[in-house]
């Protein structure tokens, strides 16, 4: 008996390995999930301060109610005509006012401190090793890679007919955009004609592209996969099918292909815009 179970034991941690392995190869997907109740797993830097803090803000307000909810249940009680027949005229109470007074402030203070270092950390670019510009159109994204021969595609929604298998509904592009994996990239981000909005949950990025003006953050993302997002400002009739979709890939990989999408890209060149458009535009 001893000797099956030494027999099976390296068997199954093989094969967990093997499974693990598999997973990590076919790479991490970041999307909403079904019923999902809680943030995206947090996948760069700034959506782990996100994170955290989205955690402090949430056990400072249970507390909150919890100590609201039982002041009120103390003074049903206490302050019933069966307990308390003869009201007190009590009308000020200084140290009851200073209490309700200094209390919020100092929750408000310890709210206001983190909340203003992950403002700062996530608008601050440490070091950008690499820049990509983002333009929004109605209703379509471009990017280009300004660091990288000014490399420029376009990026536009596939619709429910076109999808292969396995391609998520509403969230598949034909040209995602392709970013290395830990590496810190700038994003400076504008548009052509309306407001939009160029949000990544799972990487904390959400930004106006406003026309006329670029807005600058930055990201990191912390391992290989695929990161979805979509515009979140309401830009016209076909706002809801504009996805992002950025395909991170280890430095190597994306090395090979700049050198692929260079050649690829530059063959659509004299591509007119309106052909573009009418690709965007859901029948």
């Amino acid at each position: 008996m001893l000797k099956r179970l030494f027999t099976l034991v390296p068997a199954v941690v093989v094969g967990m390995f093997a499974v693990v392995g598999s997973a990590l190869a076919e790479g991490y997907v970041a999307r909403s999930k079904p019923w999902q109740m809680w943030l995206q797993e947090p996948m760069s830097p700034s959506a782990v301060m996100v994170h955290d803090l989205n955690v402090l803000l949430l056990a400072i307000e249970v507390a909150i109610v919890i100590f609201v909810l039982a002041i009120m249940v103390y003074c049903v009680i206490r302050f019933s005509e069966k307990n308390n027949p003869t009201p007190s005229k009590t009308t000020h109470h200084t140290l009851l006012e200073v209490a309700w007074t200094g209390i919020p402030i100092v929750i408000l203070a310890l709210i206001a401190i983190p909340s203003l270092k992950t403002l700062y950390f996530a608008d601050h670019t440490p070091d950008a090793e690499m820049t990509l510009k983002v333009m929004g159109n109605q209703w379509y994204w471009s990017y280009s890679y300004p660091d990288h021969g000014d490399l420029e595609f376009d990026s536009v929604f596939v619709p429910d007919e076109e999808l292969k298998e396995g391609q998520p509904r509403l969230l598949t592009v034909d040209n995602p955009v392709v970013l290395p994996a830990e590496t810190n990239v700038r994003l400076l981000l504008s548009s052509n004609d309306v407001i939009h909005n160029w949000a990544i949950p799972s990487l904390a990025v959400k930004l106006d592209t406003t026309p006329g003006r670029t807005n600058e953050t930055w990201v990191h993302i912390n391992q290989p996969g695929d990161y979805y997002g979509m515009c979140s400002e309401l830009c016209g009739v076909n706002h809801g099918y504009m996805p992002i979709h950025i395909k991170a890939l280890p430095k190597a990989e994306f090395a090979a292909w700049l050198v692929k999408a260079k050649k690829e890209f530059s063959s659509n060149e004299t591509e007119e815009n309106p052909v573009r458009l009418a690709k965007a535009v859901v029948q």
